[in-house]
């Protein structure tokens, strides 16, 4: 049973896929759905297979297994196509893709359409960031979205200006309004300037809403009320 399996594992990385679903695998082997179920449990234990999602399996190398999972860039893509869900990878893991190099990412962070659980998966957590699904397909767009290659393929990952908005509004998720101003300081040259969507604004805006700061200074061109402080390295 477990050698069976074990043969699977084996082509599915020969095929260059380090993951494979509970479907694919009832297919292949043409096992008893029970007996499946504790070949995979086996695995698990023994750190062969991770199991991120229900029905959906990792095969961990031998390098994966001392973080209990590999680098979540690698299997987020054909996680989130399994689900039927979109989504971005973006906020602090995508800022240090586009090179911004101040803030470390203790979560890998992803934007979706619709609520997800976050999950620690080994010594990886996945953080995911709820957008509301009309304002998710308004910003995730082609044009403003990129491609992270990692050796065993791509994710969806947002843009520079793409991540900079994403930081902007979860300013809480991205470390704090002083880390977004650092991943602004770092990011904002290679940036298509976006001086025309802050004009059709209504209002303006405080930069950290959740402060009691009466507002200082008020920028007219960015439609923000400096209402705290804002600190980081030149």
């Amino acid at each position: 049973m477990v050698s069976l399996l074990d043969d699977y594992l084996e082509r599915q990385l020969a095929r260059g896929k380090a993951y494979f679903t509970r479907e694919e695998a009832l297919r292949a082997l043409r096992l008893a759905p029970d007996s499946l179920t504790a070949a995979l449990s086996r695995l698990i234990r023994k750190r062969r297979i991770a199991n991120p999602r229900h029905g959906f399996y990792l095969i961990l190398r031998p390098e994966d297994r001392p973080a209990g999972a590999p680098d979540p860039a690698r299997w987020i893509d054909p996680l989130m196509k399994y689900q039927r869900i979109d989504y971005r990878v973006s906020l602090l893991n995508a800022a240090a893709w586009h090179g911004a190099s101040h803030q470390a990412a203790m979560a890998f962070q992803v934007v979706v359409p619709r609520q997800l659980r976050d999950f620690q998966l080994g010594r990886h957590r996945l953080e995911f960031i709820t957008q509301a699904p009309p304002a998710f397909a308004k910003g995730n767009r082609p044009e403003w979205l990129a491609q992270m290659k990692t050796d065993a393929g791509t994710a969806r990952a947002a843009g520079i200006e793409l991540t900079l908005l994403d930081c902007a509004r979860y300013f809480h998720r991205a470390g704090g309004i002083s880390a977004v101003a650092r991943i602004a300081k770092d990011l904002g040259a290679r940036a298509r300037a976006r001086g025309p969507f802050a004009g059709e604004a209504k209002s303006v805006k405080l930069l950290d809403p959740s402060s009691r700061t009466a507002p200082g200074e008020t920028s007219g061109r960015w439609k923000i009320a400096v209402n705290g402080p804002v600190e980081f390295d030149a």
